[in-house]
């Protein structure tokens, strides 16, 4: 475990989950948005008689999907399936001895000499018969390329720097060619088909799986490299070792795309074993599991684990075997390594987790009886036989059609392997005898119905990738434009059959069909649906059980937005497989679930978040800054603070915490060289403040910065324990003895009972409202100047932490704007002009009378106010007041569009009309006259679009004329995104706009009433 790092390790409030153990726990779809690091197989989750009914259809020949029960059906049953069951073993058989003499350690259950033999049968026919196939064959050395030579070039530099200097990925070459690495794949000499594709260790179908130096590949979670973990004591082969493993069922809803119409059975004992899932059994507890949420299909699953009863007919031996066979020889997960990597003068220890296939019967009582591991084995080697004897295929050509159709229907689904060959494993969808020439003959055919890879589809196609984008862009200027031309859309109607043709395609068309002759080929006795499970998630190694705990938003933080790239073992290999061996026909949900997590960009999909209204349920170094330089006005404030919170800066804190070893984040070639590495570094530690902050509050992630900010012991006392307000530190109790002698404190209590607030220091009140033009006086110790430096930043703080919990579906970029439309001059003012703090503002004007103020002087009014409140309570007030004062607000924003200043909102319409291929018109702004004195000038002008003057405004500064210009043109112009915004929310907010508007009305015509008659 990190030093450095336990400081984290040991805040956390919840204590839930590690962060490598949630590195492990978090799940993703081989095509969608989760980040995984590791994933675990998945049962299927369908009750004893849906899986008899689909039996039954087997048995029929009928092979009818309406075996499966409708969605509603697996809805109301869901429950049911997440109770554990209790369950038991079919018999021993004189493969296992429960007698207590026999034990060792802590089993249960020890193998016997019966056992032995069996293990070492199974090894010999079935795991090693791949190992003995590829010896015999010619060994293959491909072509170098420029790749391998740069990744021998960087291992040789790193080498020889001593581990002094930073190397550089392989992937800052820009040599690499995607085309030239899938070519030398395709040539290679045992490939099963062309059509056909494989998995290599390390590899992906496009090139190297990492992309990162040989410094790199030393470090970090995303090279399996977890902080603390440590090697597992090995378990005894020939035990269950029971005691010192847990036993999990693990379960995914809904069960859609996991039920089959010719399920994996094994016949035992006149029974019916249908496979049901993977029993996993972890060397470590698996307690307090957030549900896990996995997007495949266009479907959301939810993932459980579920502690059970623990089956006892098996040894640790027998399951390795097993894994060995199924997910190394025959679905060819090369890159799943569940024993960690090799620790140095020791042994890789024990595998993190062990596998068991669940083949069940349901017992009239409500427990269900798994199948002794043995079992499975005996099943496996029997079912190894070849698919078509040679010896027999005379004969079979020969059988009559019913039976040779008995002989094509049981093989359909089945997975069938040729040992040697890459890929070694495929699904049969047919299984076709005809002969064309009657002269010679030839072995059945194997038809499969495969998936191609998307880098050697259309969907990889860098001509159709530029196509589609130009093809969508035209599409949605289309939309936007007012008058659309003919030729336009003719361009549209070619762009779109020229998509067409490319789809259609021999070359380029996703779907294929393989036809393989069946000689070489072997039976496995493994359906489809074994592998869906398999291939559907897969895990990798874990930490040890001796990790620290973390809670969710920590493992969040150092979640890098690239990780969904990484797909836990390796994104190909588990495509791949599903493709060979997977279901052929899955079923598919709606694509806009993807959307929902995904997209972050259009305009489209910005109206869409930001009309959001917020849920119900749900840093601070400027603040430090504030008390540490008393002296200090607000610019020298805000040069310090960008120092700090710089991203150089920010990335060497985050190097002292040594996030790099924890972040999770993609081999993809944006984070390999090192200067990205360190910006990404730096909005990790951003984050993880923010996560601290989350968990602990404030003087948690003020003690861990300053921790991290100062290595003296003198430095650090003065951030952790700054020093009191000067004002409270004249009077340290209380100041309101002074209010009887000062005529300015006085007026001030009128403003306390206002809000409801009894300031402790009032003085503190009164120089919140003491402008800058005041000079020097004892009460007050100098104007409010560093005071709105503190309270922008309050308020920054308050505000994001709101909007982060209360719009969770919002990304950073609709946050902020959310947050700007909070946090502003225009807010603050309105907030202020209405709690009349102009009436209480202090100024050098002698006659007292009302003083006018401008908007920006109220703004930094209210933002004086709140560093007041601060300072002399604490953030519950800061929090009270903005819920109280400002995030009401927030739903008249969203409501009438208000989160963007009129000035981006207009060019923001002004981007939609541009005209393809050509530079975007923006809006241009001319300021047309300017009157009045200098002090008080009032300044004219106008915004023009391509050409057209569409607005005009005026106001006391030129900022504020162009935004009341920006206004009057978005009034007047008919900007077709305008038109569409407002129908949208018309559309989703029909009733609550109404109410809006009653109740502005309402508001307007009070205002029109007299005061004596509203008093």
């Amino acid at each position: 475990m990190c030093t450095q790092c336990n400081y984290l390790h040991s805040r956390s409030r919840d204590g839930c989950l590690s962060l490598s153990l949630l590195s492990l726990l978090c799940f993703v779809s081989q095509c969608d948005h989760y980040p995984l690091h590791l994933c675990v197989s998945l049962p299927a989750v369908g009750q004893a008689a849906e899986r008899g009914s689909v039996v039954a259809g087997r048995r029929r020949g009928t092979g009818e999907s309406a075996a499966i029960p409708p969605p509603g059906a697996e809805t109301q049953k869901e429950d049911e399936l997440l109770k554990p069951a209790w369950i038991r073993c079919t018999h021993a058989e004189n493969y296992y001895s429960s007698d207590p003499m026999d034990q060792v350690g802590d089993s249960t259950v020890v193998g016997t000499s019966k056992l032995r033999d069996l293990y070492e049968r199974f090894e010999e026919e079935l795991v090693k018969r791949q190992e003995r196939a590829q010896s015999a064959r010619p060994k293959w050395d491909p072509p170098k390329t420029k790749l391998d030579e740069d990744h021998s070039s960087s291992e040789s530099d790193c080498e020889s720097d001593g581990g002094g200097s930073t190397c550089s990925s392989s992937s800052d070459s820009d040599v690499f060619d995607v085309i030239a690495e899938i070519k030398r794949k395709k040539a290679h000499p045992d490939r099963l088909h062309d059509e056909l594709w494989y998995n290599d260790p390390g590899q992906m179908n496009d090139g190297p799986l990492c992309k990162c130096s040989a410094k790199s590949r030393r470090t970090g979670i995303r090279h399996s490299i977890y902080p603390g973990e440590e090697s597992v004591k090995e378990c005894r082969p020939m035990n269950n070792n029971s005691g010192k493993l847990y036993h999990y069922r693990i379960t995914v809803s809904p069960p859609t795309n996991f039920l089959t119409d010719r399920p994996t059975v094994i016949e035992y004992d006149d029974h019916e074993y249908l496979f049901e899932g993977f029993s996993l059994f972890s060397h470590m507890p698996l307690t307090n599991i957030p549900l896990c949420r996995v997007i495949r299909f266009n479907i959301d699953y939810t993932i459980h684990f579920i502690e059970e009863m623990t089956p006892e007919n098996y040894c640790v031996k027998g399951l390795e075997l097993f894994s060995s066979y199924l997910f190394q020889d025959i679905l060819e997960l090369y890159d799943w390594n569940l024993t960690g990597p090799e620790w140095d003068n020791q042994s890789p220890g024990c595998q993190k987790f062990h596998f068991m296939p669940r083949f069940v019967r349901f017992l009239p009582d409500g427990g269900k009886e798994v199948l002794s591991m043995h079992q499975v084995l005996l099943y496996l080697l029997r079912s190894s036989k070849p698919l078509v004897p040679e010896e027999e295929i005379a004969d079979m050509l020969q059988w009559e059609e019913l039976k040779w159709q008995k002989y094509a229907e049981e093989c359909k689904g089945m997975i069938v392997t040729n040992p040697g060959m890459k890929p070694s494993s495929v699904r049969i969808d047919q299984l076709d005898r005809e002969q064309f020439n009657p002269e010679v003959i030839t072995f059945p055919i194997i038809v499969h119905f495969g998936i191609r890879p998307a880098q050697l589809s259309y969907a990889g196609d860098p001509q159709y990738q530029k196509l589609w984008k130009s093809y969508v862009k035209l599409r949605h200027l289309l939309a936007n434009s007012p008058k659309v031309k003919q030729i336009d859309k003719q361009k549209l109607t070619q762009r779109e059959e020229a998509l067409q043709k490319i789809r259609q395609k021999n070359t380029m068309r996703r779907e294929v069909t393989v036809e393989l002759s069946s000689q070489g080929f072997w039976k496995t006795g493994i359906r489809s649906d074994l592998c869906q499970m398999v291939t559907h998630t897969v895990p990798e190694e874990s930490p040890s059980a001796d990790s620290d705990f973390f809670s969710l938003s920590l493992q969040l933080a150092m979640t890098h937005p690239s990780h969904h790239l990484n797909f836990g073992m390796n994104p190909d290999h588990a495509r791949n497989s599903l493709s060979n061996c997977g279901i052929r026909q899955p079923k598919y949900g709606d694509r806009k679930v993807h959307h929902m997590y995904m997209r972050k960009k259009g305009i489209n999909t910005l109206i869409n978040i930001m009309s959001r209204l917020g849920q119900d349920d749900p840093s601070p170094s400027s603040v430090h800054l504030y008390y540490l330089f008393p002296s200090l006005e607000e610019g020298g404030l805000a040069t310090y603070r960008t120092a700090i919170v710089q991203n150089q800066h920010l990335a060497m804190l985050a190097k002292k915490l040594e996030l790099d070893r924890f972040m999770l984040y993609a081999h993809g070639p944006d984070l390999c060289r090192e200067s990205d590495l360190r910006h990404a570094m730096a909005n990790c530690f951003e984050a993880l403040i923010g996560a601290v902050y989350l968990e602990g509050g404030l003087e948690e992630s003020k003690q861990l910065f300053g921790r991290l900010l100062f290595n003296g012991e003198d430095l650090r006392e003065v951030w952790l324990n700054y020093p009191p307000h000067p004002l409270q530190v004249q009077e340290p109790q209380t100041d309101r003895q002074l209010i009887e002698t000062s005529p300015v404190l006085q007026k001030l209590t009128d403003f306390e009972d206002t809000i409801g607030v009894m300031f402790t220091h009032c003085r503190l009140l009164a120089r919140a409202f003491t402008l800058r033009t005041v000079g020097f006086n004892h009460l007050t110790l100098g104007h409010n100047q560093r005071m709105e430096f503190l309270g922008d930043s309050i308020m920054q703080l308050v505000a994001t932490e709101y909007l982060f919990i209360h719009f969770p579906d919002h990304h950073e970029g609709h946050l902020t704007l959310l947050r700007s439309s909070l946090v502003n001059n225009r807010t603050q003012a309105k907030v202020a002009e209405e709690l009349g703090m102009q009436e209480f503002a202090i100024t050098n004007d002698k006659t007292k009378r009302p003083v006018a103020l401008r908007t920006k002087t109220l703004a930094d009014l209210l933002e004086s106010f709140i560093a007041a409140l601060y300072i002399d309570k604490d953030l519950e007030y800061v929090h009270t007041f903005m819920n109280v004062c400002f995030f009401p607000r927030l739903k008249e924003f969203i409501l009438n569009q208000d989160w963007n200043d009129p000035k981006s909102q207009l060019q923001q319409c002004c981007l939609t009309l541009r005209t393809e291929g050509k530079e975007p018109d923006i809006p241009l702004y001319k300021t047309l006259q300017t009157v009045g004195p200098s002090h008080a000038r009032t300044y004219t002008v106008a915004v023009y679009f391509k050409g057209e003057r569409i607005g005009c405004g005026k106001g006391p500064s030129i900022q504020q004329a162009e935004m009341g210009a920006a206004m009057d043109a978005l009034e007047k112009y008919n900007f077709p995104q305008m038109a569409h915004q407002k129908r949208f929310i018309e559309r989703k907010y029909r009733q609550e706009l109404k109410e809006m508007r009653r109740e502005r009305d309402r508001q307007e015509k009070e205002g029109d009433e007299p005061e004596d008659s509203r008093k």
